[in-house]
């Protein structure tokens, strides 16, 4: 359309691949999920699995590649992305799933800030149960198998995440390996950051409440007062055109120059 800004081929790009790219993020979390819910499924489910999320994460680093490639400027594409290019080389450091499950957590919340359909509610509403969950599904395979560890169900796990991104932290669950722990550091600062988001929308959504209500009280009192301002000028113009006209008093000299009513003219003396 005449008078609008074209789109570049990288804004195009982005736009097309956001539901395909966000759908596959769905099938990567039931692919991470599946081995550490069922972990005595048979073999070839937690190979198809493994597959799976190599295919996922192979997709976002090709999307990244591609958005690289149409970029005007690669350098500064680089230097605006950090997060998009560590993402992409994290599960190439060493074969761990967990890396997988990171890269492919800020790709998916990446691609999510981009889509103009989600807005900021919404956004981070589902990182919260993104974070939980998955933080629950990690923390449990982790820990499952340490002498030591007191976090052997999905249950135990789900309530560790949740006490441990609200800042409760009763301590009835606690990991006890390394790696778990340093998963639990990473949701306690998550938490904390999405948490105060939430607080804060929830803050912004009272004021802006208050504040339409002030204004509506305002526009009520200004019109209740125009009506009554109205009332008053409508009675005075009553009682005025329902006076009575003034009467001249009696014996005042009449000021007409014909005779008295009446009476004939006289003729003149000669």
């Amino acid at each position: 359309m005449p008078g609008m800004k074209e789109r570049t081929p990288q804004l195009r790009w982005e736009t097309r691949t956001q539901t395909p790219l966000l759908g596959l993020a769905v099938v990567f979390g039931i692919a991470y999920a599946v081995p550490i819910v069922a972990p005595d499924a048979e073999p070839w489910v937690h190979r198809l699995c493994t597959h799976v999320e190599w295919v996922v994460w192979g997709a976002f680093a090709a999307d990244y590649a591609v958005r690289l490639a149409l970029a005007p400027a690669k350098w500064h594409f680089v230097r605006r992305h950090p997060l998009d290019l560590l993402a992409v080389l994290l599960p190439l450091i060493q074969p761990l799933r967990l890396l997988r499950l990171v890269a492919t957590l800020l790709l998916v919340g990446r691609r999510a800030r981009m889509a103009p359909q989600i807005t900021l509610t919404t956004y981070v509403a589902g990182a919260v149960v993104g974070l939980m969950m998955f933080g629950s599904l990690a923390v449990l395979h982790v820990e499952r198998e340490a002498p030591d560890g007191n976090i052997k169900t999905l249950g135990d796990a789900v309530w560790w995440s949740f006490t441990t991104m609200t800042t409760v932290g009763y301590g009835d669950h606690a990991p006890k390996t390394g790696l778990g722990r340093a998963l639990a550091v990473g949701l306690m600062l998550s938490g904390i950051a999405l948490l105060g988001v939430v607080t804060a929308n929830i803050a912004a959504w009272f004021i802006s409440r208050f504040e339409r209500d002030d204004a509506q009280e305002r526009r009520q009192t200004e019109l209740l007062e125009r009506l009554f301002r109205e009332v008053r000028e409508l009675r005075a113009e009553v009682a005025r055109l329902s006076s009575p006209a003034p009467v001249p008093p009696q014996g005042e000299a009449s000021t007409a120059t014909g005779p008295p009513q009446g009476e004939l003219p006289t003729a003149p003396r000669s």
